[in-house]
């Protein structure tokens, strides 16, 4: 079932890896380097996007270099600079300044090729708007652009105005229904602006009361099934880093709650939305 992580010191340990209780194919790391500070890793049944949350750093997989990586000095400075590594690959991460680096990796047994991901190659797409309060920008840092070149891991940052709502209307993917609906497991990873700002998470399967959450600046959510509506307070902005693993495949198709479907024509952007995650 979901599982809400709230915020706390990793010291540079996984928050989410392989025998967690909650998610099977999903890994989420969260780094925080001082200068000339050094951080190695292998996974060797994921692959994984080394996302610059902040900060600028080096990185080594598999002996190919990819200097000065990291172009913003907070995530709410524009688009993030990133590394792919494939599955079982010796990733070193060196920090030239105070960094923070997410992790996002997901499960795969295709061995692929390193690369590098600038700010000018995420892709985004605006949804909703600010007068039926839904309005938010989705970032696909890993996403159709990169298409043939990954396995089944999507990696994405969304920005939602104050007082607006996200994963909205409600949907879900945790049934593999042909073209109707895919089976990818989600991880969300909060952070609002101001610091002190707050959020909710909805969470239900069909025919249950939902439930909701409390969401702070550094929560992490983890989602197995179920449809799952975000809402940010207003006053404050909210942001979360999205990883989404696919079992079978990587294209998401979201199945959204049939009971508002009237709600899919009522807000732009969502048709858009959905098309990007394909």
């Amino acid at each position: 079932m979901a599982k809400l992580i709230r915020s706390y010191d990793n010291a540079n340990m996984p928050i989410v890896s392989e025998g967690n209780d909650t998610l099977d194919l999903v890994y989420f790391n969260l780094l925080t380097l001082a200068p000339g500070e050094r951080h190695d890793y292998r996974l060797p049944d994921h692959e994984s996007l080394a996302v610059v949350m902040d900060g600028n750093v080096d990185i080594i997989v598999d002996g190919i270099a990819f200097d000065d990586v990291g172009k913003r000095k907070d995530i709410w400075s524009g688009n993030a600079e990133s590394v792919y590594a494939p599955v079982g690959a010796a990733v070193t991460i060196t920090a030239r300044a105070k960094s923070q680096i997410a992790i996002a990796g997901g499960l795969t047994e295709e061995p692929l090729t390193p690369f590098r991901i600038t700010p000018e190659e995420v892709d985004m797409v605006d949804v909703g708007s600010a007068e039926t309060h839904t309005h938010r920008q989705i970032f696909h840092i890993l996403g159709q652009r990169q298409a043939g070149r990954v396995g089944r891991l999507l990696v994405s940052e969304l920005y939602a105005d104050p007082g607006c709502w996200s994963g909205y209307p409600p949907h879900k993917h945790d049934t593999e229904n042909g073209n109707l609906e895919t089976d990818h497991e989600e991880l969300y990873h909060y952070r609002f602006w101001p610091e002190k700002g707050f959020g909710a998470q909805g969470i239900y399967n069909a025919g249950e009361t939902p439930q909701n959450l409390v969401t702070q600046n550094g929560d992490t959510f983890l989602l197995d099934k179920g449809y799952h509506p975000t809402s940010t307070s207003p006053g404050h902005r909210g942001y979360i880093f999205t990883i989404l693993v696919g079992r079978h495949r990587r294209g998401l198709i979201q199945s959204f709650d049939p009971r508002h479907d009237y709600l899919l024509d009522a807000f732009p952007g969502i048709q858009a939305m959905r098309d990007k995650f394909r």
